[in-house]
């Protein structure tokens, strides 16, 4: 059975195969089309085929990981959106909780205020009230106010609408029926509910994860619709799932009703296919960073399982999100992003990128402005005949250029401002980990760094070094980890809950109820899409906090029935958990539960790779001896650096640096003080020098 995975960055769309009985695959890379990533996909799609000999009929499924959603909020390119709320909530959007994102800051952005997702003139109130506890109807809803504000709604242009009604989280039936209202007057509008979004409580929060699903619903749906599209074209009748950002796939037809689980696609896949390298080479605990044109990413896991994000920290472009998702931080600074020098005079890198088009001036289509990729072309750490594996030719000389035009500006030698690109492009990704590591009571030289995308091994050994983190892993094809990990991903259906109980009351007989009915609920939507339920495993987990606090902490449920025993174990849980998190715990304060979670998991089919047995030997894989230049105990110095073929590299032979390995999706650097280990998984693992 041959299995697709592609996944669309802001440069380059990559693409992997995988035969899972024999294990064979190939790889390949596009330009991405920004215009349209659909057809980057289909003409790369169509390119693999032809290299592996794949008839369409033999694909068998098709993963897919968008930026779609995530570049439609990050550029603020989304629907012409609307709103219908209660009377007397139509700012919620705006106010949020009169909190600062930065305390001490009087120039800051607040996203949601400055850039609002649904503008205020869109925003309509109707009358009708819900009220807690149960969710009861105080107030009818005013159906004739729904249809006159929908009818406004269409003629003002608005292509999408969120309907969000306070404490629908308990009873959507307003939501639900305001939905079919609008539907009749705006067949052709995006509808959706908070309810069906994100069923939880905080309006703030609700509200706002409907209004992104609903900025991005219509570019989501054409795009999606048009994948599918061209795949029938091309006569490939496998199965479709794209990447969702809580770490699993999904169908299309999910995606198109909610958009918002793809906030994150690619991003998750790339932290799933770093653990998966990771663990095949003995390494449990891992720090995957990948590294593209635009961005970096950076994720943890530990023992194969990645981190996930919790409700205080869960957003996307500064705009508070409601959904399942892995924990990944992300920073503008990849292989395309701008060195310059700001009003102020600070020299300084990204978040700014050459993007795929015109990209680094080193890509010869008319880029003027330096870049991290024309900083290591001018200091001979890419090989400008021999890159995309020689179907790509780099310009030194155009590199050169404004590498010098940016030295000039800093009254620094060239080589000094192409090195100094590149030391403030390390340190900052290194301060983005220190983020997530030490910050957060992990020490990051316990891990081993896997360092992929397109420039992850460039930069890998340098920042690792700055972290004093041992090793640095670097996958097979780094470049297409990220396609890898979609491969490698469970499907996986969330539904939350939210449900207020306490500790000294718990209500047993509702527990186990909420669970049943949340299984029920997963288990009609995949029968609805057509998946097969027998293999499908369920998880369970709450949200707690205790009574007062206003965060909580994600607990496991034991499966089965919730006894007097089972909730004595999710409560000795939570106060582990919140030793660990907080440092302490109150172990005789009373505990709230304020979500119940459940998560269905049919997991995918294993991949199993082969091992390798040897290369063509150290000789076979020397290509030639060139210059490069590398920061070695605080002095800029020009070596003697070996390049190998990475592909011919024996198994067991160290690879002392400097040396630079060369391969189609990526090059790695291996730096002086280094060596690099080929390893059977087809991996190197780079060892670096300790401090003294």
């Amino acid at each position: 059975m041959k299995a697709i995975g592609i996944d669309v960055g802001g440069t380059f769309t990559d693409l992997i195969y995988v035969d899972r009985q024999t294990g064979a695959q190939g790889i390949h890379k596009v330009s991405t089309t920004p215009h349209d990533p659909s057809q980057g996909v289909i003409t790369g799609l169509t390119e693999l085929m032809v290299q592996g000999a794949i008839a369409p009929s033999d694909i068998a499924q098709v993963f897919h990981g968008t930026t779609t959603a995530t570049n439609a909020v990050l550029e603020a390119r989304g629907a012409r959106a609307g709103m219908i709320t209660n009377q007397g909530f139509r700012d919620v959007l705006h106010i949020g909780r009169h909190q600062r994102p930065d305390h001490y800051s009087i120039m800051q952005e607040i996203p949601w205020q400055n850039r609002p997702l649904i503008k205020r003139r869109y925003r309509k109130t109707v009358q009708g009230r819900l009220v807690p506890p149960t969710g009861e109807e105080l107030e009818p809803l005013d159906e004739a106010a729904i249809r006159k504000a929908a009818r406004e709604l269409k003629a003002e242009g608005v292509e999408a609408v969120a309907i969000c009604f306070l404490f629908s989280y308990l009873n959507p039936i307003h939501e639900n029926r305001a939905r079919a209202i609008v539907a009749e007057e705006m067949p052709d509008a995006f509808v959706t509910t908070s309810s069906d979004i994100s069923p939880q409580f905080r309006e703030f929060e609700r509200f706002t994860t409907a209004a992104l699903a609903t900025f991005v619903g219509p570019k989501v749906g054409r795009y999606v619709r048009n994948l599918e599209g061209a795949l029938a074209d091309q006569k490939i009748s496998g199965d479709l799932r794209i990447m969702a950002s809580n770490g699993g796939v999904v169908t299309p037809r999910m995606v198109t009703q909610n958009p918002a689980l793809t906030m994150m696609s690619g991003l998750a896949a790339g932290v799933l296919g770093g653990a998966w390298v990771g663990q095949r080479c003995g390494r449990d605990k891992v720090i995957t960073f990948d590294i593209g044109g635009t961005s970096a990413d950076i994720g943890i896991a530990i023992d194969g399982v990645c981190a996930e994000t919790d409700a205080r920290s869960t957003s996307i472009a500064g705009f508070p999100l409601l959904m399942p998702m892995l924990d990944i931080h992300t920073i503008g600074a990849g292989g395309g992003s701008i060195a310059y020098v700001d009003q102020g005079g600070a020299f300084k890198v990204g978040p700014q990128s050459a993007g795929a088009d015109p990209g680094p001036a080193a890509y010869g289509r008319g880029g003027t402005k330096p870049t991290v990729t024309d900083a290591n072309l001018v200091l001979g750490r890419l090989e400008p005949g021999d890159f995309l594996g020689g179907e790509m030719g780099l310009d030194l000389g155009a590199a050169q250029a404004v590498i010098k035009d940016l030295a000039a500006e800093l009254g620094m030698d060239p080589l000094e401002a192409a090195e100094g690109v590149l030391t403030i492009l390390n340190a900052n990704m290194a301060n983005a980990i220190r983020s997530r590591t030490v910050q957060r009571g992990i020490d990051p030289r316990a891990f081993s760094l896997v360092a992929m995308g397109g420039a992850g091994p460039l930069q890998g050994a340098e920042v690792a070094a700055m972290l004093e983190v041992p090793e640095v892993i670097v996958p097979p094809h780094p470049g297409i980890t990220s396609a890898l990990g979609l491969l490698i991903a469970d499907l996986k259906y969330d539904v939350i809950h939210t449900q207020f109980q306490v500790s000294t009351s718990a209500d047993l007989a509702l527990f186990n109820s909420e669970f049943a009915e949340m299984e029920a609920k997963l288990t009609a939507r995949l029968t609805e899409d057509g998946l097969n339920t027998e293999d499908v495993r369920f998880e369970r987990a709450g949200d707690l906090r205790y009574l007062g606090q206003g965060y909580e902490l994600r607990v496991p449920f034991d499966l089965g029935e919730v006894t007097e025993t089972a909730l004595e174990q999710v409560w000795q849980r939570f106060h582990k958990s919140h030793a660990a998190e907080y440092g302490h715990a109150f172990e005789s304060s009373s505990i709230e539960v304020v979500n119940l979670r459940m998560t269905a998991v049919g997991p995918s089919p294993d991949l199993d790779l082969p091992t390798l047995e040897g290369g063509k030997g150290l000789d076979a894989a020397h290509v030639r001896t060139r210059q490069a230049v590398f920061r070695v105990d605080g002095r800029l110095q020009s070596f003697e650096t070996q390049v190998y073929r990475r592909d011919f590299l024996p198994l067991g032979v160290p690879v002392p640096g400097p040396a630079i390995l060369l391969q189609k999706d990526s090059t790695t650097v291996v730096p002086p003080k280094a060596t690099a280990m080929p390893h059977e998984t087809g991996s190197v693992i780079i060892s670096l020098e300790a401090k003294s």
